[in-house]
């Protein structure tokens, strides 16, 4: 059984930086590719940021472009996502989702994820 336990989450300040990582279980992590969503209240569950099978190709939403990087280590079957500069508006909470097809390019529609963390919380302060 597949299992993703984000952690990592919790209250800063605007300007500071968090570090979420998702532990992944019962499927061969360095096989599938990885992605970072979030969900502010109110609003839909988006994209954030996204890596292949390697770690080779990242991606990343538009708003976060420059202050958040995605990695991943196969070896540990982790995920991380480090923000930076965080602002009130990153404020949400942030899930970690695992690809459907091995070997596969990154992705960044929902559809293309088959399991989903329970989600850490991020709050940003003004």
């Amino acid at each position: 059984q597949v299992q993703l336990v984000e952690s990592g989450g919790g209250l800063v300040q605007a300007g500071g930086s968090l570090r979420l990582s998702c532990a992944a279980s019962g499927r061969t992590f360095s096989n599938y590719a990885m992605g970072w969503f979030r969900q502010a209240p109110g609003k839909e569950r988006e994209f954030v940021a996204g890596v292949n099978w390697s770690g080779g190709t990242t991606d990343y939403t538009d708003s976060v472009k420059g202050r958040f990087t995605i990695s991943r280590d196969n070896t540990k079957n982790t995920l991380y996502l480090q923000m930076n500069s965080l602002r009130p508006e990153d404020t949400a909470v942030y899930y970690c989702a695992l690809g459907r097809a091995p070997w596969g390019a990154l992705a960044s529609r929902e559809d293309q994820y088959d399991y989903w963390g329970q989600g850490t919380q991020v709050t940003v302060s003004s």
